[in-house]
């Protein structure tokens, strides 16, 4: 799906050939104490006694607008069917309509930074926004205006850092969780590899290869024998993919995320005739959307993290939490299909994380959100996997922190407790 609007403003997402446009139910801006509770605190911008609105700054055209648009059409279902059951209840005895104003960056840094600057005055938080430099782009910024930023769709690290990022909180596991969980599991096979490297030249490449290489550090099975970056304005990777082809390598770790390259790079390394297992991260790991059309079934295995319930996956056809995802989809994010990419769960679960939140705020203000969001612990959200949870209590860690090894079976994941299984 991609979506072709700049602006959107979400309370339900019309989708003609990849459009998401939402509904927002009439909502006062600014704070002037409109929704204090006892009165006598004075609200922040963008919420009122009966409604608070959000802002989202996304990819919702261009490469990485199926995800991108995935960022906006989870959250969208979740507030939508808690709006229609009468809203939420917040902590301070006020029932609220959520309703969300997203904006198209392209994955451009400046044009996310010119949509926070344009938003800002008027939402309460910013949330669910995908991408490493598109969200540093406007961190500082957050910062300084004491805006939060907050469960946002990236594994940067940085967001993490209370001290560093005090407006700040991750939601997805940081690049250096998925790139050691593949590490670990690859270091205790009891077999010798050989492993290639490619990874996006930015934070967000290195972050993946900085996990891997900690978590093999000792292993005498393992030899790193060919490791090139490529830039995420690339249109190609040919020439690196032909290069580390020549190293015979068992094991591929690609550090990408830009969805075409991944697919083309499945393809091309088929054309060479190298035929090695692959790690994929999380977010450029979608069967339908890239590895059929990549035919990865090609290879020896695919493997991937998740924390998510997949609804493509056969596992969870009769599972409630995707059966109501599924109904909520399509009926308030005007989104039908089966979502191709995690990103419309990731952010299915944002929803309910920040209900947690709100139903802890017993002011109307950012500071106290900002207070009560770093109080979860242990919550399943809807879609979790068994055995993950938001833990917002740690520092240094993003809302969600665990995580499972999974390899595509040829229509979803499956868990991978051992190498090769």
């Amino acid at each position: 799906m991609s979506i072709n609007r700049k602006r959107m403003r979400v309370a339900s997402v019309v989708a003609g050939i990849g459009v998401v446009a939402v509904l927002a139910a009439g909502c006062a801006r600014g704070g002037g104490g409109d929704g204090g509770g006892d009165g006598e605190t004075a609200a922040s911008p963008g919420i009122t006694d009966s409604s608070i609105t959000l802002g989202i700054t996304t990819p919702l055209s261009g490469p990485t607008a199926g995800p991108g648009t995935c960022t906006v059409a989870g959250i969208t279902a979740y507030f939508g069917a808690r709006n229609a059951e009468g809203g939420i209840e917040f902590g301070d005895g006020q029932t609220r309509t959520v309703e969300i104003e997203a904006l198209d960056d392209e994955y451009d840094p400046q044009k996310a930074k010119a949509n926070y600057d344009q938003l800002k005055g008027s939402v309460f938080a910013m949330t669910s926004g995908l991408g490493t430099p598109t969200n540093r782009a406007w961190r500082e910024a957050a910062i300084a205006d004491e805006v939060p930023q907050v469960l946002i769709q990236t594994g940067d690290p940085i967001f993490s850092d209370a001290e560093e990022s005090p407006w700040q909180l991750g939601f997805v596991p940081i690049y250096q969780n998925e790139g050691a969980a593949f590490g670990e599991l690859l270091a205790s096979s009891g077999e010798d590899h050989k492993v290639a490297i490619l990874s996006q030249n930015d934070d967000y490449g290195e972050g993946y290869v900085e996990g891997f290489k900690s978590a093999i550090e000792g292993s005498d099975n393992i030899e790193i024998v060919g490791e090139l970056t490529y830039e995420a304005t690339d249109a190609s990777v040919d020439a690196q993919l032909t290069e580390l082809a020549a190293t015979d390598a068992d094991v591929f770790f690609n550090a990408m995320s830009i969805t075409p390259l991944v697919i083309s790079s499945l393809q091309k390394t088929q054309e060479l005739g190298w035929l090695p297992s692959w790690f994929l991260p999380s977010n450029t790991s979608s069967p339908g959307a890239i590895l059929e059309p990549g035919g990865a079934t090609a290879f020896p295995g695919v493997y991937t993290v998740s924390f998510a319930k997949a609804p493509q996956s056969p596992a969870f056809a009769e599972d409630e939490d995707v059966v109501g995802f599924l109904d909520n989809l399509a009926e308030y994010a005007n989104y039908p299909d089966v979502p191709a990419f995690p990103h419309c769960m990731w952010s299915y679960m944002i929803g309910a994380t920040l209900e947690q939140v709100f139903a802890k705020m017993t002011e109307p203000t950012r500071e106290d959100f900002m207070e009560q969001l770093r109080t979860i612990s242990d919550f399943q959200a809807p879609l979790m996997l068994e055995g993950t949870a938001v833990d917002t209590t740690q520092d240094g860690q993003p809302a969600v922190s665990s995580l499972q090894v999974v390899k595509y079976n040829g229509s979803g994941y499956a868990p991978a407790e051992t190498w090769g299984e």
